[in-house]
């Protein structure tokens, strides 16, 4: 155990950064871009999230927007990305651990809508990690839900 262990700055596993309320975030009027266009757009919380939602500003009738846990995912490499329709889970509270989220329309047209999160006190670089070999697969180093391995 390192020296001065009671010095050492909550993490991810901390679970009393997570039961209390997070701090509201709010973000609106975010565009996504059309489909197969070279810019996606990312939101970056300034924080770790302890829950996340979306919230469509158009009708999604026949409307789908791509969401994304890194670049590459988006791209569907290295992992995938989620379609956000109608009836999507996506349309409710998400409880997860994020420091950025992609989007990008699933058509020729862009996609509006906001975001509101639940924040912790746990600073995004407390999510950054080293690069490092898992079964053979070179995982890339960096923020720690990078894509690169079983997360997209």
């Amino acid at each position: 155990m390192p020296g001065k262990s009671w010095e050492l700055a909550p993490g991810l596993n901390n679970v009393g950064s997570f039961q209390v309320s997070g701090r509201p975030f709010l973000t609106g009027a975010c565009l996504a871009p059309v489909s197969g266009a070279s810019n996606s757009l990312v939101v970056r919380f300034p924080a770790v999230t302890k829950w996340f939602h979306i919230h469509p500003t158009q009708a999604m009738l026949d409307r789908t927007l791509r969401v994304a846990f890194s670049a590459e995912g988006l791209k569907g490499k290295g992992g995938s990305y989620i379609r956000l329709h109608q009836s999507s889970s996506f349309c409710r509270p998400m409880d997860m651990k994020l420091t950025e989220i992609y989007f990008m329309s699933e058509d020729s047209s862009t996609f509006t809508f906001d975001i509101t999160a639940g924040l912790t006190n746990l600073g995004i670089g407390r999510t950054y990690t080293d690069q490092r070999d898992v079964n053979g697969v070179t995982e890339a180093g960096g923020p720690s839900w990078s894509g690169s391995i079983g997360v997209g």
